[in-house]
């Protein structure tokens, strides 16, 4: 399984920053990689709390695993960003 070099919480906020600034979603920037590069961190706050929307799993992901296997694994998420002053 591949396993990210950047945080969840940075993969979030980058995908939001995306929507919000690529043609292909809402935004309209025709190539938005370097504004997504530049303005990710501006939608931390909403990244943070999509993580912590789901910490509790839906009846289908709770069948397809472990829910408590889940809920560390996004606790752990969570507490990597919320426990490095710098990321504030």
């Amino acid at each position: 399984m591949p396993i990210s070099e950047l945080s969840a919480v940075e993969r979030i906020a980058r995908v939001l920053a995306a929507e919000r600034l690529s043609v292909n979603a809402e935004g309209y920037e025709p190539s938005a990689g370097d504004e997504v590069d530049a303005e990710w961190h501006l939608y931390i706050g909403q990244a943070v709390a999509v993580l912590k929307t789901l910490r509790e799993p839906d009846i289908v992901m709770a069948n397809a695993g472990e829910p408590e296997m889940w809920r560390a694994m996004v606790e752990a998420a969570l507490g990597d960003y919320e426990g490095d002053p710098a990321r504030d």
